[in-house]
Order: structure tokens, then C-alpha cells, then sequence
């Protein structure tokens, strides 16, 4: 069994995107991260805050219709929606340059064996006991997974 890396709860969407923001840190082209939680969770939010810390060009809003979103920065983000996607090799059939992109997967549970065996996997949850701000976020490294310096 993994165990966290980062448990932790969030009071309001900025301190989302700080986090996003944190763990775009921690990994560079060619990494991926997994983020699963309910509707209105905060994965695009946290998704924005990786976004301006790579200074990608473009918003970061959410891939819902269009299944992924590539921005320009330093590295690139590769933003992807995988709520309808049945397989990894759906994604491959995008010809995504993931290996010079950092790769956040939202609602990639299902597909996570086939995306990368070396990937930040990150929980957010909304709950009855948390503020209707707060969210409580797991992050868990996966398959070796080690934050660059």
C-alpha cells in the first residue's frame, strides 16, 4: 500500500490553486497527474494554479467538450478531461506530445494502469463534516514517483 505524500485541507479556491500551483514544482515533461473527485471538486481549480506555475499561455478552464487542452509553457500542460474516455489508447488516439508536457488527467480513475506507471495521484473531496469551502486533497505518489528538487 502508498502512502500520501500530502493530506491536507483546503479553505477556498485560491489556496487550491497555491497547491496546483506547489505540486507544478514538483514535476516536469514527461510526469502525470491523476486528479478524481466529485463535480465542482476543485480539479480545474487546482489544474489553473499548475497552470500558472509553468506560465502556460492561454486559461485553464475545464476540458469537459473537448476532451484535452494543450497550453504553451515551461514545460507544457496537457489538460485533460477523461469522464468520457474508455481507454488510455483513446487518449493515444490524440497524438498528445505528453512526453514534453506535464499531463493532468481529470476523472482518469478508470483509465490511471494504462496513462503511467509513475504518476501523482490527487483525491479531493467535498463533505458533509468540511465548509462548504473546504476541501480535504490526498496526494499520493505512484510507481516511484519522486518530486523533482
Amino acid at each position: 500500500m502508498t502512502s500520501p505524500m500530502r493530506d491536507v485541507i483546503v479553505n477556498s479556491a485560491s489556496e487550491m490553486e497555491a497547491l496546483g500551483a506547489e505540486v507544478a514544482t514538483w514535476v516536469g515533461a514527461g510526469d502525470v497527474i491523476l486528479l478524481s473527485g466529485p463535480l465542482g471538486a476543485g480539479k480545474t481549480t487546482f489544474t489553473r494554479g499548475v497552470g500558472r506555475a509553468l506560465d502556460v499561455s492561454g486559461a485553464i478552464t475545464s476540458p469537459t467538450f473537448v476532451i484535452a487542452r494543450e497550453h504553451a509553457g515551461s514545460p507544457n500542460l496537457i489538460h485533460v478531461d477523461a469522464y468520457r474516455v474508455g481507454s488510455a489508447w483513446e487518449l493515444e488516439d490524440l497524438d498528445l506530445d505528453t512526453d514534453n508536457a506535464v499531463t493532468v488527467v481529470e476523472w482518469g480513475t478508470q483509465i490511471a494502469h494504462g496513462l503511467s506507471d509513475r504518476r501523482l495521484e490527487i483525491t479531493i473531496e467535498r463533505g458533509e463534516e468540511l465548509g462548504d469551502d473546504q476541501r480535504h486533497v490526498v496526494i499520493t505518489a505512484v510507481g516511484g514517483f519522486s518530486p523533482k528538487a
